[in-house]
């Protein structure tokens, strides 16, 4: 099992293992991680190179604080195992694998990696865009004490596509697997993030969508281009009002005068435990924000 860390990831940006300038630039962007991708958006000829550019420019380093993630194509294709084998020699913190329906799917990946050779702290992050793999959620993340499974990446395209639920503009057909999800995950202590937006071009919608993944529950969202970014970043983050108020709970339950007690009243609000609990994870966030 990995242990997952306390970095941000509010924004995990998308760019084409084939090509090389997008790559390049990942390493200026203001992205909390960089997905690699040989599967969706590299063409089936153009997927070998893209593997070999893939390495190269992983072992280059240069991202900095910027977690690096590489997506693999679906150990179904000809293309999964070759992926795998050549990525242990690549520096990256995840492998994101595609297509998954049911918790063999996570062993059989993991027992991959671990047969390539990759190095014990690389974790393994899956898509979740099947509707077997939606069916299959909890047993999914069930692996996670077992295997390399440390995060969930909801890809609803592909859903949308293989059940024929609608991606209309508030995505409420989907919410009821927005929310199974999230469950599943912090059932089972695994990152989650949200599905890219299309609309690269609607703020409004990707904001929409960014406000609606964070209240549900995700850690971030992935993302397609790099104008999706500044939207992401900000509403995935602490604002000022959240830690003055996360700051006050923990202030009142650190008074000596306030020893020994379960709940407090913060600024008119009753505050218990739990609630401190939630402040202290918050202003770690925060902190972890400001440092990067």
């Amino acid at each position: 099992m990995v242990t997952v860390d306390n970095r941000p990831l509010r924004s995990v940006l998308y760019m084409p293992a084939s090509n090389a300038r997008a790559m390049a630039k990942a390493r200026s962007l203001d992205c909390d991680a960089v997905a690699l991708d040989l599967e969706d958006a590299v063409a089936p000829e153009a997927k070998a190179d893209a593997r070999i550019a893939l390495v190269t420019e992983a072992q280059t380093g240069g991202f900095g604080h910027r977690r690096l993630i590489a997506r693999i194509n679906a150990l179904s294709t000809p293309w999964g195992y070759d992926d795998i084998t050549a990525l242990a020699a690549a520096p990256v913190e995840a492998i994101l694998a595609p297509k998954v329906d049911d918790a063999a799917d996570i062993e059989a990946l993991s027992r991959a990696m671990d047969q390539a050779g990759f190095s014990a702290d690389v974790a393994l992050w899956v898509m979740i865009e099947t509707p077997r793999a939606v069916l299959a959620l909890e047993r999914i993340a069930a692996t996670a004490a077992t295997t390399r499974l440390a995060g969930f990446v909801l890809g609803l395209n592909d859903l949308a596509k293989d059940s024929g639920i609608a991606q209309l503009p508030g995505r409420a057909a989907f919410v009821p697997v927005l929310t199974m999800a999230v469950l599943a995950a912090r059932a089972h202590g695994i990152i989650i993030l949200d599905g890219v937006c299309n609309a690269i071009d609607d703020q409004a919608m990707l904001e929409a969508e960014c406000v609606q993944a964070r209240d549900s529950g995700f850690d971030g969202k992935t993302l397609i281009h790099p104008a999706q970014l500044d939207a992401c970043n900000r509403v995935f983050a602490p604002t000022i009002r959240d830690i003055a108020d996360a700051e006050a709970i923990v202030t009142a339950f650190a008074d000596p005068a306030n020893a020994g007690k379960g709940a407090l009243r913060v600024n008119g609000k009753m505050a218990e435990l739990l609630h401190l609990a939630q402040a202290e994870r918050l202003l770690a966030k925060a902190a972890a924000i400001a440092t990067r």
